[in-house]
């Protein structure tokens, strides 16, 4: 998968974690908590998604990598490269 794959797929996971957020505005580099109204569970339920649709691995002590879109695509790119 490329990274813009990779950010379509982040873009339908949000859309369905928090549907009434507006995705169109959102910035790569600031952090989702920053930009969302987003709690731990939402972003657990986040690292679920990666790994019930795509079989993507992510250990608990990496999930900071997840913090904003531009850390979360960096962050799959190697792991979603065979996808």
């Amino acid at each position: 998968m490329s990274p813009a794959d990779i950010r379509d797929v982040i873009i339908e996971i949000l859309e369905d974690i928090a549907p009434d957020e507006d995705l169109s505005s959102l910035k790569d580099d600031v952090s989702f908590r920053e930009q969302m109204e987003l709690d731990s569970m939402d972003f657990l339920d986040i690292v679920m998604e990666l790994r019930k649709r795509h079989r993507v691995q992510i250990p608990e002590e990496e999930y900071g990598e997840l913090a904003s879109m531009e850390s979360t695509v960096t962050y799959l790119t190697p792991k979603m490269a065979d996808i």
